[in-house]
């Protein structure tokens, strides 16, 4: 869990406090500077990132899922991993919004909204939109765009402008998504108006870091040139994706594009004993996820399993995203309706349709949809864990527990796996399997800004008999949802403890130590949070 310094709220305190929703005009922030690295360094970039998701988790305006989040940062990485600067820092999210987007925010902060990976024909695709955000990031736009509109917001404010803005101004939780998407289209439109070299720039390097990933370098192209035909003739700009309206595209751009990504593949394909370069062999969807620093696979690899088939990750985590985003109950009716069709009737389909099975509390019939895609692809992880879910679900505790064990086993470091295997752990309600839950979870949590995994050790523990690393981590968990002024107040009442000793002691103060520079600053600018709606200074 990373602190966040004053100097972020100090960014954030500027945007809340000058700027006022719908009246862009109006802007009036302070000059903090003509350069753009005088303005934030790397490591405060990596900071603010931070700061604005946590906000967006207060919000709930992430899908905030281990498996998803595991299958979009394995998917992020693999193509950092092939990029021209695999060392910088990337943090890779879904944003729970319909609108086909996505957008780069400072520190490597990339998000994607549902609505776009809803959209996509092909892990290619999803990937070559990731490619180019990670471009607009290696080639330092965002700061040249910074620079470039000095007289405007600042770039970093602007960010978080959504999520302050709505807890400022006492919007309702069905304002405050609305609020922040509003503000990341001004800030597309005012600041990262990137100049046709910079697109170009992101476009050429996206390119390559798609195909030393091995993905299909056509995608990109393809993709942006299917969004822009959505523009129906005779309608205006409105018309177009969010996602255009960012990027803006032109059949020029388009056509270098795929140019690019021909003569990348004509190269390779010359390359003594290469294979003929087709849109299957650049597709690695059910490749074995070996680009992490812990590598386990949401697919095995097997000989059987090919691109698109019922093990395909990609089309499985789409029909994830699109439930977890959505409304469940109407999701369910939408599958059951349309799996009638021959040509809806798919693997993927029917596990999303299971899915939205389990979040209506119907596990027994999530069950029946399972069975036959599990029967078929018996490696398949994200099946497997669709079944745990199930049992759990269908109250049959016994079979999901043989179920997550046996995962567990095999990948013991898997975030899903761990997490699921803890929850159910966790709520046996016996204090030894509690207490086996919080040992898995406890080496995770260091790498962990996932607030579900605090909660769950949290209760873990709790359950357990540890009651003063559960109230630590119900802390560290209110602190990563975004609401740093209660994770002060629970470590301020856990220190008044009498029977702690000189190590927990230690650890509560480091955390205060930690949490106070923060609310300081945030209580100076009188910047409003999750738990401070009216940002006033709190005694």
């Amino acid at each position: 869990m990373r602190p966040l310094l004053p100097r972020l709220a100090l960014l954030a305190a500027s945007a809340a406090a000058t700027f006022a929703v719908g009246a862009q005009d109006n802007i009036r922030l302070p000059d903090l500077g003509s350069s753009a690295n005088a303005l934030i360094s790397p490591r405060e970039a990596d900071q603010y990132g931070a700061m604005m998701l946590s906000q967006m988790h207060a919000l709930d305006l992430t899908v905030d899922d281990a498996l998803v989040d595991q299958y979009i940062n394995d998917l992020g990485f693999r193509l950092v991993a092939s990029s021209e600067r695999p060392k910088d820092h990337f943090k890779f999210f879904i944003v729970k919004d319909n609108q086909i987007n996505a957008f780069a925010a400072p520190g490597g902060y990339i998000g994607v909204n549902a609505g776009l990976i809803d959209i996509t024909s092909s892990e290619s695709e999803l990937a070559g939109v990731i490619a180019h955000e990670i471009g607009h990031i290696n080639q330092n736009h965002l700061y040249r765009a910074f620079e470039d509109s000095k007289k405007d917001a600042p770039l970093m404010a602007l960010v978080l402008l959504g999520a302050i803005a709505a807890g400022a101004g006492g919007a309702g939780a069905d304002a405050a998504p609305a609020v922040l998407m509003g503000g990341q289209g001004i800030l597309a439109q005012r600041q990262i108006n990137f100049t046709r070299k910079d697109e170009i720039e992101a476009d050429r390097v996206g390119i390559q870091t798609l195909a030393n990933a091995g993905f299909d370098p056509d995608a990109m192209a393809d993709f942006f040139g299917r969004m822009q035909d959505t523009l129906r003739v005779g309608e205006g700009e409105e018309a177009l994706p969010a996602l255009l309206q960012t990027h803006p595209v032109t059949l020029a751009r388009i056509s270098d594009a795929k140019a690019r990504a021909g003569a990348l593949k004509e190269r390779i394909a010359n390359r003594p004993r290469q294979p003929t370069l087709d849109k299957a062999t650049w597709e690695k969807s059910t490749a074995p996820v070996l680009f992490v620093k812990d590598p386990t696979t949401l697919v095995v690899a097997s000989s059987k399993v090919k691109p698109n088939s019922a093990a395909d990750t990609y089309a499985l985590m789409r029909e994830r995203v699109r439930v977890l985003s959505g409304d469940a109950r109407q999701l369910a009716s939408f599958y059951a309706t349309n799996l009638k069709r021959h040509d809806f009737d798919t693997a993927a389909n029917r596990y999303g349709y299971a899915l939205a099975l389990i979040r209506t509390n119907r596990g027994g019939q999530a069950l029946d949809q399972l069975q036959p895609l599990l029967a078929s692809q018996p490696g398949s992880l994200v099946l497997r864990l669709a079944m745990a879910d199930a049992y759990m679900d269908a109250g049959r505790s016994g079979d999901a527990m043989a179920i997550y064990k046996d995962l567990h086993a095999n990948s013991p470091r898997n975030n899903a796996i761990t997490l699921g295997y803890a929850k159910a752990l966790a709520g046996t309600g016996r204090a030894d399997d509690a207490r086996v839950a919080a040992n898995m979870l406890r080496p995770m949590l260091d790498d962990s800004d996932d607030p579900d995994f605090y909660r769950t050790y949290a209760l873990a523990s709790e359950r357990s008999g540890d009651t003063v690393r559960a109230a630590e981590a119900y802390a560290d968990g209110a602190y990563l949802a975004g609401r740093p002024f209660d994770a002060m107040e629970q470590l301020k009442r856990l220190l008044k403890r009498d029977d702690l000793d000189y190590y927990q002691r230690s650890r509560i103060q480091a955390r205060i130590a930690d949490l106070t520079p923060l609310l300081l600053e945030l209580r100076k600018k009188r910047v409003a949070t999750d738990d401070n709606p009216d940002g006033r200074t709190q005694n």
